[in-house]
C-alpha cells in the first residue's frame, strides 16, 4: 500500500545498489515490473502509429499534406497538460496513462479539425486568409468550448477515484480532462497563428 510498481522496483533497485556484490555476481528485477516495461514499450510503438495513422487519414480527407500538420500541432498542446496533470496529483507514467495518452491523441485533433475546416472554406468563399482565420476561431470559439466541457464533466467521476478499480480509471481520466483542457484553451490561440503562417 501506498507505492506503485514504479516506484517499489526503483527503491529495491537502489537499496541492493548500495550493497556490497562480490565480483561475476549482481541482481536484476523481473517479474511484473520487466512485464510492465515491455508494456511500456508496446505502448509507445502504439502512439507513434495512432499519431501517424491519424496524420495519413487527414491527408487523404483534406487532400493536402500542410494542414494536417497545423492540426497534429494541436498534441504537444494536450500533452503540456498532461504533464502538469499527472505531476499535480503524483500520478507515475504508467500502461494506463500511455493508453490514455493514445485516445487523447485521437481526441484532441477534434478541434482543429474543425476549426482549419471552418477557415478553409471561409478562405474558399472568398474571404482574405487573415479574415478567415478571424471569423472561424469566433465561430468556433463556443462549440469547442462547449464540447471540452461536456467530456470533461463526464470524466470527473472517474477522475475522483472513488470505488473499485480507481486506480485504473483515475489515471486515464486525468490524462484525458488535462490533455483536453490545455490543448483547447492553446489550440484556440496557437493553431490559428501556425495556420497563418504555414499556409
Amino acid at each position: 500500500a501506498g507505492f506503485d510498481l514504479a516506484g517499489a522496483a526503483s527503491r529495491i533497485e537502489e537499496a541492493l545498489g548500495d550493497e556490497y556484490w562480490p565480483p561475476g555476481t549482481g541482481f536484476e528485477i523481473s517479474g511484473q515490473v520487466r512485464e510492465m516495461g515491455t508494456s511500456i514499450d508496446s505502448m509507445r510503438f502504439a502512439l507513434m502509429l495512432a499519431i501517424f495513422l491519424v496524420y495519413a487519414i487527414m491527408s487523404s480527407t483534406f487532400e493536402n499534406l500542410v494542414h494536417p500538420f497545423v492540426i497534429m500541432a494541436s498534441l504537444p498542446l494536450a500533452l503540456v497538460g498532461v504533464t502538469l496533470g499527472l505531476g499535480l496529483f503524483g500520478v507515475p507514467v504508467s500502461v494506463v496513462v500511455l493508453i490514455g495518452t493514445i485516445v487523447l491523441a485521437g481526441v484532441v485533433v477534434n478541434n482543429a479539425i474543425v476549426l482549419v475546416d471552418t477557415i478553409n472554406r471561409r478562405w474558399r468563399g472568398g474571404m482574405s486568409r487573415l479574415d478567415a482565420i478571424r471569423s472561424a476561431s469566433r465561430l468556433r470559439l463556443r462549440p469547442i468550448a462547449i464540447t471540452t466541457a461536456t467530456t470533461v464533466l463526464a470524466l470527473l467521476p472517474l477522475a475522483l477515484g472513488a470505488g473499485e478499480g480507481a486506480e485504473i480509471q483515475r489515471p486515464l481520466a486525468l490524462v484525458l480532462i488535462f490533455g483536453l483542457i490545455s490543448s483547447t484553451a492553446l489550440t484556440l490561440i496557437v493553431i490559428p497563428v501556425v495556420y497563418e503562417r504555414v499556409t
